[in-house]
């Protein structure tokens, strides 16, 4: 396991459930979490729910920017119908030399459609949505689409899964790695450029559409891989 982070990671979208289990699934390895909402009243009753989860955990509450300017890497983990007016609101408060994670996923559920349904997005992905709206040196990666929601939000489920990574470097790519397998059971596969993101966030749609059928929470884990993907 890599050591811990110096630096708090902010989570943008903490009261939702997969920002929600992955503020404590890595409070519980000794991450420091800055948690981000629109409402900084919800986002305390968003860290009183984490600490009650993790109970040593170092949870902090903000409203976005504060979270953002308090943390070094940024997990985006909003609906795609907040995506745009999150970013927008950000701009002041993300930084050159930034890691943005990217879980955006642009499900038709943002325009009362099925959530098994893919929304077309002008850039091509949320990710590289992401990406053209970030100040300038912001480093985006997407990952995080395949993830159980429900499954990270329940510390007793064991996690078996792979996390499907993208970016334009290869270092951004490694760095967010490094943090999420510290989640137990977590790991991260090199899926290329960022412009590939449009195909793993359609990930997000079909599973949706497994897991509904199956009455499970199943993820995504690739056979023939070497033992360390990122050596």
């Amino acid at each position: 396991m890599p050591p811990s982070p110096t630096d708090p990671v902010a989570v943008i979208g903490a009261s939702g459930s997969l920002g929600f289990g992955l503020a404590i699934r890595l409070a519980r390895t000794g991450v420091p979490i800055a948690i981000g909402s629109r409402d900084p009243g919800r986002a305390a009753q968003t860290a009183a729910r984490a600490a009650a989860a993790v109970p040593d955990a170092e949870l902090t509450a903000h409203d976005n920017a504060g979270a953002v300017r308090a943390a070094g890497p940024v997990i985006l983990s909003v609906p795609f119908r907040n995506q745009s007016e999150t970013l927008a609101n950000l701009r002041d408060a993300l930084r050159p030399g930034q890691l943005l994670i990217d879980a955006t996923v642009p499900l038709a559920a943002a325009v009362s459609g099925k959530a098994t349904r893919m929304l077309g997005v002008w850039q091509g992905s949320a990710a590289e949505q992401t990406a053209e709206m970030a100040p300038a040196g912001v480093r985006v990666v997407s990952a995080l689409h395949t993830v159980s929601a429900a499954s990270l939000s329940d510390l007793d489920h064991p996690l078996d899964q792979d996390v499907l990574v993208c970016g334009d470097a290869r270092a951004d790519k490694r760095e967010a790695a490094l943090l999420i397998e510290r989640i137990e059971g977590l790991r991260c596969v090199d899926c290329g450029r960022l412009e590939m993101s449009r195909t793993t966030e359609s990930l997000t749609a079909l599973l949706i559409g497994v897991n509904a059928r199956y009455k499970v929470h199943a993820g995504i884990r690739l056979a023939g891989l070497p033992e360390v993907p990122w050596d």
